[in-house]
């Protein structure tokens, strides 16, 4: 025992034999020698078994640190009993630092209340560690803690500890696997002992910005009584936190952070950080109107941007819209910074920072929180690292109890799987919150990943100004009654340190009003006359009203070229068969010999867009090549499962194609793509669904801002969203895109919905989403097995010459006096329609296509229609149920077109589709087939 007291573990060069023995036990006690074995048996928390009452994580995590200690421990003279107890409590000591490290911040006191109940942890006692009072002055190595010397008596590591991890800063992070973030984050914290000595200046600035945050809630309560606000109180430490994220990083280099947050301060941020002017809020609180079109949002929805000075350059500010779905922001905030970072080629995340500020309860509630920590590091979605703050009320709405609000002991505690570190502070203690901001931001900018700051705080006037939080919470509210607000306690500890006199203090309030009431900026660092380069320019594209029609056509010749070099796969990319046969089909399409098929011209489509100058991202559920295995815009070695994209390759200094399969989500993907599309207008950006239906798990973002963001907000968007549609029996949730849900939110011209039939009026309606200056959401209801069919294919020069038609006229030769009955649809069955019609040689009825449902083309269906002058009867064929897909949304433009024609033709407006049902569609293949043969037969002969 004395030779491996003497080798193993107390000398730094054999700590990682030891960390090996430790493992191996771990896995089989009786595979390591039994001198070894005894040792890790008679370890605290460990019987043969992980104790109950403590993680075996501490434990096993001290040999981390022997192995990664920079300094090594010496040995210690041995062969007495005595010696030998000294060693086992070297061990001991440095298994307490550990447990401090895993479990101080369940000590820490960071309820600024005092209602937190700290539960009892064992592993922080003495006794635990068999260790006792008669050992505190004794010396001890100090291992890996970063207290300045190699040794120091028990009582000052505790002292170092407690100061370190138990008091105004509860630090989580030993659930990092990565040693050195571990290592680094060890250091920021216990070298200062979480407590930086600031300068006065700073100090006094910390001051300052209190007194802005907690000044406008003051003014707006005294100014508009009971008005809902959702005000900062209790949580004003907020403000000078944002304050020092932005000027840190903006030494960092960030040229811009892009804001997300919900309802609570929002307001406050808005004045005192963004630099809104305090008159144009008032004007809002009076209810004047502040913009000239659409239904305008409440106030503490609103976005705003500024540029503001840093000493590192001016930093563009962008706080993005936000609906009352609160945590659904997160997405659509990192969707924007990855375009702003793409713009700038800044693929590290250097230039543009996401900060997202959340609640306690909805941080903890929200699935879509979940999604966006996945996203954080995934190749199509990563931004560098997200700041996050939790503006921390300890109490969700009105839910103060724990058990009801949250399975796990923190909010935070899903950052976790993703290994963010996460600071939990106290807001009453603005020294203690300054430090933790600037640990977070040197953090993420050091590693780029996610990083989280839970700013426990409270809410003074309950959930909102009109709410009586005491009916719920009175044993918190009787505790904020009597709590001086945190610029108070503040102010009173600079004046009791002689940082500055109540006179300054005073001044610093008085200021502040006397700017409010003159209607000054109130934001100390705002920048009156910015630099426009750090905007995204959205002027070519304003002011643009809605027209169907655009040239989409290009060269014939330039587009031969480009099919061609589509179809170039290099020598040494051993291709599947199966994509060969893809591949070799496209170059007889080229050649002339085959029909264009639909992957080939939706590529072809993305072609001519790059080779124009506009950049395309596409991302979605098998999207490289495509759910129904059409696209294969990504072909994959099989030799070394390497990737070839040939749309990357079309010429030199090409704007960039990016495609991505996605994770397995919806809402937080698409609101992704909607952030992203809402900051590139010059791109095509498009989003497709593995099936239709699946956007189902997207509402949130159909409904709060793809259909409404422009007239809520003023915010212009090109999203196109991608959803197969079709009925083949595949059942219930594989047929449907739930059209109808799209038309129902279809108004004042808000976003395109259309159901191409052609692989020409796929390639047509994608170019004119990009090529017109118009900025509106595209819903396209895409194919399935139409991707394959004998009879939708078109010609390269349908493709060069042509445009979108948004209504096909009748392909038949039919004599337009001949026709009695007209029949409209739109999608995948008019082919069982016209394939009906060929088989019984129907020539008194014409078949004729919407293509776009949305804005209705009554003026393209009229010319459609117009000349069949003994027209008698009209019917509108879908193959969904009667509750569902067009028919109420779309039947009153129909009629209207119908009595244009012949007058009283629109008021006997035939339907023939399947029966109203509560499910989209039949799941067994019998029933779809006889329900699909009655529907294609009732719209000739009903």
């Amino acid at each position: 025992m004395e030779l491996m007291w003497r080798t193993s573990h107390m000398s730094g060069s054999n700590a990682h034999y030891v960390e090996e023995l430790y493992e191996q036990y771990l896995s089989d006690p009786q595979s390591v020698p039994d001198e070894w074995r005894q040792y890790f048996d008679s370890l605290p928390g460990y019987d043969g078994g992980p104790s109950r009452d403590v993680p075996l994580a501490p434990i096993r995590d001290q040999f981390y640190h022997l192995a990664r200690d920079r300094r090594s421990l010496a040995p210690v003279a041995s062969g007495t009993a005595e010696n030998e107890e000294t060693n086992r409590k070297q061990v001991r000591v440095l298994q307490l630092i550990n447990a401090y490290r895993f479990r101080g911040h369940q000590k820490a006191n960071i309820d600024p209340l005092g209602l937190r109940i700290a539960e009892t942890v064992p592993d922080l006692e003495l006794s635990f560690h068999q260790l006792s009072d008669a050992d505190m002055d004794t010396e001890f190595q100090t291992g890996s803690l970063f207290i300045g010397k190699d040794s120091a008596p028990l009582k000052e590591i505790i002292q170092a500890l407690e100061q370190t991890y138990c008091r105004s800063i509860g630090c989580e992070f030993m659930h990092i696997v990565n040693t050195e973030e571990k290592r680094w984050l060890e250091q920021r914290f216990e070298s200062v002992r979480s407590r930086p000595d600031y300068s006065a200046e700073v100090r006094k600035h910390v001051l300052e910005r209190l007194t802005a945050a907690e000044g406008l809630e003051n003014y707006l309560a005294s100014r508009y009584p009971g008005t809902k606000r959702f005000g900062l109180e209790g949580g004003e430490s907020f403000i000078p936190m944002v304050d020092e994220l932005i000027q840190r990083s903006g030494n960092y280099g960030v040229r811009e952070v892009v804001i997300g947050m919900a309802h609570r301060g929002r307001l406050n941020l808005l004045v005192n950080i963004l630099g809104k002017s305090p008159s144009e809020l008032i004007d809002e609180f009076d209810g004047k109107k502040m913009i000239e079109h659409g239904s305008g949002d409440v106030k503490y929805h609103q976005g705003f941007s500024s540029n503001v000075m840093t000493p590192g350059g001016e930093v563009h500010l962008a706080l993005a819209f936000n609906p009352s779905h609160l945590e659904i922001v997160m997405p659509v905030v990192e969707g924007s910074v990855r375009a702003r970072q793409d713009r700038r080629d800044d693929s590290e995340g250097d230039q543009v920072l996401p900060l997202v500020v959340h609640g306690d309860a909805a941080v903890a509630g929200q699935g879509v929180v979940m999604e966006t920590f996945q996203m954080s590091q995934l190749r199509g979605y990563k931004t560098g690292g997200t700041v996050h703050i939790v503006i921390n009320n300890q109490v969700g709405f009105t839910t103060s109890r724990q058990d009801d609000a949250r399975s796990t002991e923190y909010c935070t505690d899903i950052a976790k799987m993703v290994q963010s570190p996460i600071f939990h502070v106290n807001g009453d203690d603005p020294d203690a919150v300054l430090h933790a901001t600037q640990v977070a931001i040197d953090y993420r900018q050091q590693f780029k990943k996610d990083v989280v700051i839970d700013l426990i705080c409270y809410r003074r006037r309950g959930h909102n100004e009109a709410d009586e939080p005491s009916g719920t919470q009175p044993l918190m509210y009787q505790k904020i009654k009597s709590h001086d607000s945190s610029r108070t306690i503040y102010a009173r500890r600079l004046v009791e340190e002689g940082v500055l006199d109540e006179d300054e203090v005073k001044g610093l309030i008085d200021g502040y009003r006397e700017d409010l009431d003159n209607g000054n900026h109130v934001a100390n660092a705002l920048v009156q006359e910015p630099n426009s380069n750090l905007f995204v320019d959205w002027t070519p594209y304003l002011g643009h009203r809605w027209t169907g029609e655009s040239d989409t056509s290009f060269d014939l010749k330039r587009m031969q070229e480009l099919a061609t070099k589509m179809c170039d796969i290099p020598d040494d990319v051993d291709t599947q068969r199966q994509v060969a046969k893809v591949y070799e089909d496209r170059r007889k399409m080229v050649a002339g010999s085959l029909g264009i098929n639909w992957g080939f011209a939706e590529t072809l489509a993305y072609a001519t867009l790059i080779d124009q100058g506009h950049p395309v991202r596409l991302t979605g559920q098998d999207t490289g090549r495509g759910t129904f295995s059409h696209r294969h815009a990504v072909v994959h070695n099989q030799k070394d499962g390497s990737i070839w994209t040939p749309l990357c390759h079309l010429k030199p200094n090409q704007p960039d194609f990016t495609i991505y399969d996605s994770f397995l989500s919806e809402e937080g993907a698409m609101a992704f793509e909607y952030g992203y599309a809402t900051t590139t207008p010059n791109a095509l950006i498009a989003w497709e669904a593995q099936f239709g239906d699946f956007a189902n798990g997207a509402q949130v973002v159909i409904d709060q801002f793809i259909s409404s963001g422009e007239t809520k907000w003023g915010r212009l968007c090109g999203l196109t969203l991608l959803l197969p549609h079709g009925y083949e029996g595949q059942g219930p949730e594989h047929s449907s895109a739930r059209l109808e849900r799209f038309l129902q939110l279809c108004a004042e011209e808000n976003m395109q919905v259309c159901v191409p039939t052609t692989p020409a009026q796929i390639f047509h309606l994608l170019r004119r989403q990009v090529i017109r200056g118009l900025r509106k959401p595209l819903i396209i209801l895409s194919p399935k097995s139409l991707l394959r069919h004998k009879d939708a294919t078109s010609s390269l020069e349908d493709l060069s010459d042509g445009r979108f038609q948004m209504v096909i006229p009748d392909q038949g030769k039919l004599e337009a006096e001949q026709v009695k009955r007209v029949i409209f649809c739109s999608g995948k069955v008019y082919y069982d329609l016209a394939s009906w019609r060929a088989e019984n040689e129907r020539s008194d009825t014409a078949i004729i296509r919407i293509e776009q449902l949305y804005p209705f083309p009554e003026e393209s269906l009229l010319a459609a229609i117009e000349s069949y002058t003994n027209l008698e009867r009209v019917v509108w064929c879908q193959e969904e149920p009667k509750n569902q897909g067009a028919w109420y949304q779309s039947q009153h433009h129909m009629r209207k077109v119908a009595d244009q024609v012949n007058p009283g033709l629109g008021g006997e407006l035939g339907f023939a589709g399947r029966a109203e049902s509560a499910a989209p569609a039949a799941g067994y293949m019998a029933v779809h087939s006889e329900q699909q043969r009655s529907l294609v037969d009732k719209a000739f002969n009903g």
